[in-house]
């Protein structure tokens, strides 16, 4: 079975709504944040709500619901924590990391950047290549929405091939024809 990491800045919005979908959809998946901290909106844009990574989705939940429940469900945070909560525990730093992926999925060329820079930082013990994608998801929830469902397109395409490495330049060309809205970086890193 293929195993799949999606990754974003903070593993809140985009990368945890493509690890609900394909975990959903019986992938082996798991998800991960490249930030030094995770960062949600707070009540200005120069006051944000920081946490570190590991600090359980449900603590965070139950902190800004007391704080500004208001606030905190109009801007569609409480429902994206309330998901988060369902799928695992808490936020995790890919940089923490000391699984193997078959193929993972960045939702952000920093993180893109930021994995591959990792990756390459850590040398190649299991000698253990894997594809790094970058599918470009604006971080609001429409597009993480959107961003999900193309993300478990990308998977199914990837699962549906004999020979991934092989049939990868393929699978790019017609993820990209069916979703111009994602643009698509690739490379072969190792672990």
């Amino acid at each position: 079975m293929v195993k799949y990491a999606v990754i974003c800045a903070s593993n809140q919005n985009r990368s945890m709504e493509a690890h609900y979908v394909l975990s959903k959809h019986g992938f082996n998946v798991s998800s991960y944040g490249t930030g030094s901290m995770v960062r949600l909106p707070g009540p200005a844009i120069d006051k944000p709500n920081i946490y570190p990574f590991g600090t359980p989705y449900d603590r965070v939940y139950q902190e800004l619901k007391q704080r500004d429940p208001q606030l905190y469900t109009q801007n569609g945070l409480l429902s994206m924590l309330d998901r988060n909560r369902k799928v695992k525990d808490a936020p995790q730093r890919w940089h923490e990391a000391h699984e193997v992926y078959d193929v993972i999925i960045t939702c952000e060329e920093r993180c893109f950047d930021a994995v591959v820079e990792d990756l390459s930082n850590r040398g190649q013990g299991y000698n253990a290549s894997t594809h790094v994608l970058n599918v470009e998801i604006k971080d609001n929830h429409d597009d993480a929405l959107q961003g999900g469902k193309a993300i478990l397109q990308l998977v199914e395409m990837i699962e549906a091939a004999t020979d991934v490495d092989a049939e990868i330049g393929g699978i790019i060309d017609s993820f990209s024809s069916k979703n111009p809205k994602f643009p698509l970086l690739h490379t072969v890193a190792y672990f």
